[in-house]
């Protein structure tokens, strides 16, 4: 009886998410790709990076849409959205799962970039500190964390608001960065 409960459960939740076979995983941008917003190459600048799988793969190649910057991310996919296209999964540097370090001082304070694929995760999982004195490729940025435990500390440390990702909108993008 309960392995039929638990069949009908994923049977239902399926159906929720589409026919669809699982999100892709993350890729690694350390092989000098550009972030297709702004155009500067990733790995020469610190900061989360991010990555946003759509439907359709961006013309020329497979894979993700990728970016130097939260900000850049966010501004890109919201201009998708708008040109009618669908995004997969969005996936940002997850520094609750590297070891990161914030460089330089007061509003010149830099975190690290990192750019493997196992530092990604889900902005789904995540929640940001906004309004940091710490700065990513394009200025100000919105820096992640999969575990509330860190998340906290970050923005007493460096100040900010921890928001969640439902909390990311247009207006607040446009607020950040360049």
């Amino acid at each position: 009886m309960l392995a039929l409960a638990g069949a009908g459960t994923v049977a239902v939740l399926s159906g929720c998410l589409g026919d669809d076979e699982a999100a892709p995983e993350p890729i690694a941008l350390d092989a000098g790709q550009s972030c297709d917003q702004c155009g500067m190459v990733i790995e020469e600048h610190p900061g989360p990076t991010g990555q946003v799988f759509f439907e359709d793969h961006p013309e020329g190649r497979d894979g993700p849409a990728h970016f130097c910057s939260g900000v850049c991310t966010y501004r890109y996919r919201f201009d998708a959205e708008d040109r009618g296209e669908t995004p997969i999964v969005t996936y940002l540097t997850d520094y609750s799962t590297v070891e990161y370090t914030v460089s330089g001082e007061g509003e010149s304070q830099f975190i690290s970039a990192h750019l493997q694929s196992d530092g990604y995760t889900d902005e789904t999982s995540l929640n940001f500190v906004v309004g940091s004195d710490v700065r990513g490729a394009m200025g100000e940025d919105l820096i992640p964390f999969g575990d509330d435990t860190d998340v906290d500390p970050f923005a007493d440390e460096y100040g900010g608001e921890v928001i969640t990702h439902d909390e990311i909108t247009r207006e607040l993008i446009d607020s950040l960065g360049m």
